[in-house]
């Protein structure tokens, strides 16, 4: 992708977030053209969110400044961000301090059509309190580093060069390029709807739950009445455990219809089909699928459906899908206004983890036990009531809790009985 289009999805918060691990929420302000080289100012106001509950937003109003360099007939883009704090000193935020110092990076066109990019970050912190769980993910710029946005950044681009392109062929039953791209676009909105729904975003306040043996289940509520999504009270759970797995082991099995089917608590017994594909890049694991539940209900007049979107890359994976009926695709890949078709998400939020202990396999290099192994996050979400002034009762977060509890069970019990073995020893633990 070239530089100039890389420019362009900087400033308009109307193309696709580049996060999928950490969301981005942007509003642009302020857009000024300077036609001095190409020069371009932009005032931003971001969120940064890991998709859980158990660490801090970050927020912050920065400006945004673009200019294009031509050197030895090379073509540069330079995307600097500044804070705002020295132009507007009124400026309040709400979470912990994060002050955007001085960041950004070098765009460079390349000869085959490619761009090469430069990313640097830097930003002031107030120190706050992490869940255990989440420290070193944060605190080693796992979490909100350059090597984060740069794989964020290529796996999106990717996403919206297959958005953009007419000859990528698509397996199913999908009619036309249109179709295929307002496909998309719902399945965009349903991975939007899961990132905001199980972070911290939105002032969304989560209750820790008392049972959890390790504090890492949250659980929040809240009234929906517009559409989009369906309308009552829902009550969402999030939970986040250590496993010993690498994350791409885990990720095929969540991604992979075939192999979710297997777990009990996920698929209620019911075997999935898949009816249509569709490729988001050059990893197998970049797709979308629509998904068709073979339960015993179904019949020519009534079929239930799921649309499923995964992601991956080499700083996370997400596997995010909901249920949609036959009449709610057919709106949407009709070109007709997809809004208002109701969504509510379920999914995984896998990150690559490694631990240091003595039961790990031995780093020559550091001299350290490390254990390789990821971080699961699982969000769930249910419609407790229709009654949006409903009150939640116990029962129902008992409920949700034994859901999320045995969802993790299953996931782990799962990867145990396929596990070949895998060390740590140089070869990021693949399969030996």
């Amino acid at each position: 992708m070239c530089s100039s289009y890389i420019t362009r999805c900087f400033g308009n918060q109307r193309l696709p977030s580049i996060g999928i691990n950490s969301y981005q929420k942007v509003n642009s302000i302020l857009f000024v053209i300077i036609r001095l080289n190409i020069v371009l100012f932009v005032q931003m106001y971001a969120e940064l969110h890991v998709l859980s509950p158990l660490v801090p937003t970050r927020e912050a109003y920065f400006l945004r400044y673009c200019q294009q360099q031509n050197v030895e007939d090379e073509t540069y883009w330079a995307i600097v961000d500044f804070p705002l704090d020295g132009f507007h000193n009124s400026l309040q935020t709400s979470f912990p301090l994060y002050k955007r110092r001085p960041s950004g990076c070098l765009i460079q066109d390349m000869p085959n059509g490619y761009s090469r990019v430069t990313w640097v970050e830097h930003a002031e912190i107030e120190e706050k309190p992490i869940h255990q769980i989440f420290s070193h993910f944060v605190h080693s710029g796992m979490a909100f580093g350059a090597n984060r946005w740069l794989a964020v950044l290529e796996r999106q681009c990717e996403r919206i060069a297959s958005l953009m392109a007419t000859n990528i062929p698509d397996i199913g039953v999908i009619p036309s390029p249109e179709a295929r791209k307002n496909l998309m676009r719902l399945s965009q909105r349903m991975i939007r709807t899961f990132c905001v729904n199980i972070s911290s975003c939105s002032g969304q306040v989560w209750t820790a739950v008392p049972d959890s043996s390790d504090d890492t289940v949250r659980i929040t509520t809240r009234k929906v009445s517009e559409a989009g999504q369906p309308n009552g009270l829902i009550l969402c759970a999030v939970s986040t455990t250590w496993l010993p797995y690498p994350h791409h082991h885990v990720f095929d099995l969540l991604r992979d219809e075939r192999r979710r089917a297997q777990l009990e608590v996920l698929s209620n017994g019911n075997a999935l089909h898949e009816v249509a594909h569709i490729a988001n890049g050059s990893h197998p694991g970049n797709c979308i699928s629509l998904l068709r539940i073979n339960v015993a209900s179904n019949s020519s007049q009534h079929v239930d459906l799921m649309l499923q979107e995964s992601c991956t890359d080499k700083s996370g994976s997400l596997v995010v899908y909901s249920t949609v009926d036959v009449d709610s695709v057919q709106l949407a890949m009709s070109g007709e206004d997809p809004s208002c078709i109701p969504l509510l998400p379920l999914g995984f939020f896998i990150t690559p983890m490694e631990l240091m202990n003595d039961g790990g396999c031995k780093d020559e290099a550091n001299g350290h036990n490390i254990t390789t192994g990821s971080l699961l996050t699982v969000g769930l979400q249910v419609l407790a009531s229709t009654i949006p002034s409903a009150k939640i009762n116990l029962s129902s977060i008992a409920a949700i809790n034994n859901h999320l509890c045995t969802t993790v069970q299953q996931i782990s019990s799962a990867l145990s009985s396929n596990c070949i073995g895998y060390c740590n020893d140089g070869d990021n633990g693949k399969e030996k």
